[in-house]
């Protein structure tokens, strides 16, 4: 009995290491060479295969769009509209700040000087 708990114990080791094993095809990629170079970390996100039309006509006609292509170029624009709205978001808050730090400014001239008022002979100088 005592032998065959072993066996099995060390069939099992073996199954666990030989699944424990995982390779996926994005790692295959040489990461640090394409980050070196300056190229995108997925090769098919971005270049003439993807962004250029499958076919073109030979009379000039311009030709319909992909599936992807249009998926894409959806994208793009609701990102570059999100760009806007927020870029003008951000300028608000610029410009709300500064006010806000105007006016606290301004009110702490006000007490200041609504403080520091002449009493006395100095009154009556003016």
């Amino acid at each position: 009995m005592l032998k065959i708990t072993r066996i099995c114990l060390a069939s099992s080791a073996t199954i666990t290491a030989q699944r424990s094993i995982a390779l996926t095809a994005t790692r295959a990629i040489d990461q640090k060479w394409r980050a070196a170079k300056g190229l995108p970390e997925n090769p098919n996100a971005f270049g003439p295969l993807t962004n250029l039309p499958d076919y073109t006509y030979l009379d000039g006609r311009p030709t319909p769009l992909g599936a992807n292509q249009k998926r894409r170029l959806l994208k793009q624009q609701e990102i570059a509209s999100r760009i806007v709205e927020l870029s003008g978001e951000l300028e608000f808050a610029k410009q709300r700040h500064q006010r806000l730090k105007e006016t606290a400014e301004s009110e702490k001239q006000r007490l200041i000087r609504s403080k520091l008022k002449p009493k006395g002979y100095l009154l009556l100088k003016k």
